[in-house]
């Protein structure tokens, strides 16, 4: 049950473990604020014995200042969260910027933002012989890891709210759950288990919202540009890198750093084209990522079996139950559909861009094979901010299809040209399918025989539409056969004996319109 025991913790406790606590919340909150809470907690019919087990309860004065003050603020901000959001991202993006600089942060100069500005314009200039996409508008601009995480943020609140709002809205549910099957002492505390259920909510996005924001700083300090995780993470159109990361990327290579930016320009300005010209490609992946979402269900006895080992009194216990994955959702059939169709569209983006890369920049950059064999390792091992994500979301987005993706788009530009290749961008139905990627260079050859069989029965079609089709023939033959259309087809000689004993048989019957019988009763004369 929720409100179980749990083993002391070494804490002294009080007789009266309410007492406690008010002291210990008017001490960091004010009297009042103390006085409501606990009153709360009272009248709800909580077992003070677990009140003992809070953290902080009973040795309050053991904490510095300092401590007191970033515990005063943490509950400030986690009970005064929205509860109309799933995750708390206030508490997020806080914890994302400070582990963004906790390696430091190095400020942007004016020398290195010109730089990095004028790597991307020269970007543009040689992806212009290697597609037809134009260059995307909007600033070409030098990132600070703060900055990505201020600028990409808003879209990480797209990809993750879904997903965490069906999680926090199950764990939710099953809480409630348990307070309904409180014993009768404890009837008062289950007739308000909306407001204690609201609570939970609001902890549970809490420690959402520390875990993806944790996860947004570690990835912040891996970051090369505002696209290089396949996903547009910003909501306008523009290119952009991370300097102090572009850095850190070219060290251990034995490649110039102004190669390697001018190699990252390249496919962040051919990145930024596919989905600023590329009008669908956004809103697909996106809608990928809600659909996940859509179909998750949860297993609510293992859910309830994990909620009775977590102390409900412990923020912290939530957030590593969070983040050892012990809330995950069971995957369905049509989640594993929405992710094989966001892995092969973030392949299909990965792929394109690593072929165009290499087309415009092959002139120019000596070091370029092993500028691209260095992208594939990282793309291949991935990175800890991204194995959050697939702990928190389930959702991996490195695409791993992306060297069979780059192989079909390669050979189709090979033999179809620039202009047939980049056409297939223009709707997703079609666009290459999962299905293809494992033969790609058969693609372009089954394609075009799919392209001559439709339009085989378009033709057909349109000949059964205005009788020129050639069964329609036999079709006319087969009538001509018929008792009516014989004289047709008899020969002269023929014809003309048909007609002679027509007319035999006409002079036969002159006398047809006599009574039946006329003949017969005439008498016979000599």
């Amino acid at each position: 049950m929720l409100f179980q025991h749990h083993p002391a913790r070494g804490k002294p406790v009080s007789e009266d473990a309410f007492d406690e606590l008010e002291k210990m919340l008017a001490s960091l909150f004010g009297e009042q604020m103390a006085s409501d809470a606990v009153g709360a907690l009272r009248s709800s019919g909580v077992d003070p014995s677990a009140i003992a087990q809070m953290p902080g309860v009973g040795d309050i004065s053991q904490l510095s200042p300092g401590q007191l003050l970033a515990m005063r603020a943490q509950f400030q901000q986690m009970f005064s969260a929205s509860t109309t959001e799933p995750v708390n991202w206030q508490m997020g993006q806080e914890l994302a910027l400070r582990q963004a600089r906790g390696d430091g942060d190095p400020t942007v100069t004016a020398t290195v933002a010109d730089s990095t500005r004028q790597a991307l314009q020269v970007a543009d200039l040689w992806l212009d012989t290697a597609t037809e996409l134009m260059p995307a508008p909007g600033q070409r601009e030098a990132w600070s890891r703060s900055t990505w995480v201020e600028r990409t943020l808003p879209v990480w609140k797209d990809v993750c709210a879904p997903v965490a709002e069906a999680v926090t809205a199950a764990l939710a549910r099953t809480l409630e759950k348990q307070i309904r099957e409180m014993p009768a002492e404890m009837e008062q505390a289950a007739q308000q288990m909306g407001a204690l259920g609201s609570i939970m909510r609001t902890m549970a996005g809490t420690a959402f919202g520390l875990q993806i924001g944790q996860a947004i700083g570690e990835l912040a300090k891996e970051a090369l540009g505002a696209t290089d995780t396949g996903l547009p993470l910003t909501r306008e159109p523009g290119t952009a890198l991370i300097p102090a990361n572009v850095s850190a990327f070219a060290e251990g290579l034995e490649v110039d750093e102004d190669e390697a930016r001018m190699f990252l320009a390249v496919r962040e300005a051919a990145t930024a084209r596919l989905y600023a010209h590329v009008p669908w490609l956004r809103g697909q992946v996106l809608q990928a990522v809600a659909a996940y979402a859509r179909e998750i269900r949860i297993d609510t006895e293992t859910l309830e079996s994990a909620v009775a080992q977590v102390d409900p009194n412990d923020p912290d216990a939530l957030r590593e139950a969070l983040e050892s994955g012990l809330f995950a959702p069971q995957e369905t059939q049509a989640q594993r559909e929405a992710l094989e169709n966001l892995e092969t569209l973030l392949a299909l983006v990965e792929g394109w861009v690593e072929v165009v890369t290499a087309r415009a920049a092959s002139p120019h950059l000596p070091h370029l094979m092993a500028l691209a064999e260095m992208m594939r390792r990282r793309r291949a091992q991935g990175g800890a901010a991204e194995q959050v994500f697939a702990r928190l979301i389930g959702l991996t987005f490195r695409p791993r299809r992306a060297r069979e993706a780059a192989e079909l788009w390669s050979h189709l530009g090979a033999q179809a040209g620039d202009v047939e290749r980049d056409a297939f961008w223009n709707h997703p139905d079609v666009m290459p399918t999962a299905s293809e990627l494992a033969n790609p260079r058969d693609f372009l050859t089954m394609r075009r025989m799919a392209q001559d069989i439709d339009a085989e029965i378009d033709a057909d079609l349109a000949s059964l539409l205005d009788g020129t089709l050639g069964y329609a023939e036999g079709a006319k033959e087969a009538d001509e056969n018929s008792p009516e259309g014989l004289g047709d087809r008899i020969p002269p000689s023929a014809a003309e004996t048909s007609q002679e004993l027509h007319e035999s048989a006409a002079s036969d019957g002159a006398d047809d319109d006599r009574p039946d019988g006329a003949d017969s009763d005439r008498p016979e004369t000599d």
